[in-house]
């Protein structure tokens, strides 16, 4: 009992501290002139309120404005009911293209030194497809004033002929004629195994563009007949239609980089749409098909099913092995006569890079690797490793692109003839070296010096 008479002896008496607030809190409201009810019906509020934003949700996030894409200033033409888009024409922009190929412009593209010469004369420098304003066609048709091109030779010779006025800069000579491929358990082993065989010759169904690839096939398949003392009349010479309309997928439209985003996106070595004939070969639809020297020719016969029984670069005659070669630059002549400091600038870059490839073969041959059709980097510097990369219009080049046009006219491959010297301006080509040599000579000599590239006059 002692001890709990203790204890409740230490209980506080929380009713005399209640008085003693309640007297605190009346005396307050008494001096600001409040009643109890007023008190009681303002915390009454202030716990609702305190209620709601506890269980209130945050305001919902407004999504952001989705900026609306710049209006297209492409200009649109119609050929064969087919619309084509190029960027509106601007001389502060110059457009290049290439085709997966040998050319001092395909290092260049990885180099970038063409586009430092361009920026020195606050000019834009860009692949044809940086922009979604241009289709791939003007690779094909030169609808593309400010576009310069260096690529196969085919193509470039029936713009001339047929389609837009241009004018031809520089060349570079490759050596990759063509072969005679077959199915590797036949038992063929030679050209006059063929007599009374099929030889597959493709046809491009896309009238937009040169059936480059048809050409070459027609030319390789006509010279190895004639090596081997055999006509077209001692073989079958079979048609093979395809569509070739991978420039239309919407996928290969988005705006790409350099050509070597085009090439990656295609996987280009392992695409059969750049083989065009290589199943029906397979199927035995065909018995024979052409294909070029060294570059298809390795990749197909990595595949353990096809082997070559002819080859037009073992022969010494080196017009036997023009297939849609040499590789030539070109561009608009309206581009070529009233603003030829662009063509100029370009050429001297192409001269420069050239020079750099002849001095460095193995790493311009590491470059090359990822848009041409060789084996791998070492296959493509055995295939260059003879290739001056300087472009030159010099005789041996120029009679090379006489004879493809020649041959082209005669089978019906361009509707109008041209002259191809008339067509040359090697003038641009000399102002383009001597701008190069100007670069060069300033860096090694006058640009040693101490006080730079000026002399002090001695008085």
């Amino acid at each position: 009992m002692a001890n709990q008479k203790k204890q409740s002896d230490k209980t506080p008496d929380v009713s005399a501290g209640l008085g003693d607030i309640a007297k605190l809190v009346l005396g307050k409201l008494d001096e600001h002139g409040l009643t109890m009810e007023q008190a009681v019906s303002a915390m009454q509020a202030a716990g609702t309120e305190a209620a709601a934003k506890k269980t209130a949700k945050p305001p919902a996030k407004k999504a952001p404005v989705k900026k609306a894409e710049p209006k297209s200033t492409a200009v649109i033409t119609v050929v064969d009911g087919q619309k084509l888009s190029t960027a509106k024409l601007d001389w502060k922009q110059v457009w290049y293209t290439n085709c997966p190929m040998v050319s001092a412009n395909n290092i260049d593209q990885e180099l970038g030194w063409c586009k430092q010469e361009f920026k020195n004369m606050g000019i834009e420098y860009d692949y044809l497809r940086h922009t979604r304003d241009n289709d791939f066609y003007p690779h094909y048709r030169h609808n593309l004033k400010n576009m310069i091109r260096f690529g196969g030779l085919n193509p470039p010779i029936q713009i001339q002929a047929d389609l837009e006025p241009t004018v031809l800069l520089g060349a570079t000579w490759v050596y990759e004629g063509g072969c005679m491929a077959v199915r590797i358990d036949e038992p063929v082993s030679q050209m006059s195994d063929l007599k009374g065989k099929r030889i597959g010759l493709s046809k491009s169904l896309n009238t937009l563009k040169n059936d480059w690839w048809r050409v070459q096939e027609h030319q390789g398949i006509l010279r190895m007949l004639e090596l081997n003392n055999m006509t077209k009349d001692d073989v079958e010479i079979v048609e093979f239609p395809y569509p070739d309309d991978w420039y239309n997928d919407p996928k290969m439209l988005a705006p790409m980089n350099n050509p070597t985003d085009l090439w990656a996106a295609r996987d280009h070595k392992h695409d059969l749409a750049f083989r065009p004939l290589e199943t029906a070969l397979l199927e035995g639809k065909v018995d024979a098909i052409y294909t070029q020297s060294k570059v298809f020719q390795h990749l197909q016969e990595d595949t353990g099913k096809i082997k070559m029984i002819e080859d037009l670069t073992r022969y010494p005659d080196w017009t036997k092995q023009i297939a849609n070669t040499p590789a030539v630059i070109t561009c608009h002549k309206e581009m070529a006569d009233k603003h030829p400091e662009l063509v100029v600038a370009y050429l001297k870059a192409m001269v420069k890079v050239g020079h750099w490839a002849n001095e460095h073969k193995a790493a311009a041959a590491a470059i090359l690797d990822h848009q041409t059709f060789y084996r791998d980097a070492q296959d493509t510097y055995r295939g260059i490793k003879e290739v001056d990369m300087v472009p030159s219009l010099n005789a041996q080049n120029m009679k090379a692109i006489k004879i493809c046009k020649d041959f082209m006219f005669e089978h019906g491959y361009m509707k109008n003839d041209f002259d191809v010297d008339e067509w040359a301006r090697p003038d641009l080509l000399q102002q383009g070296v001597h701008a190069w040599m100007e670069e060069e000579y300033a860096a090694k000599s006058w640009g040693r010096l101490k006080e730079g590239a000026t002399l002090k006059k001695k008085s």
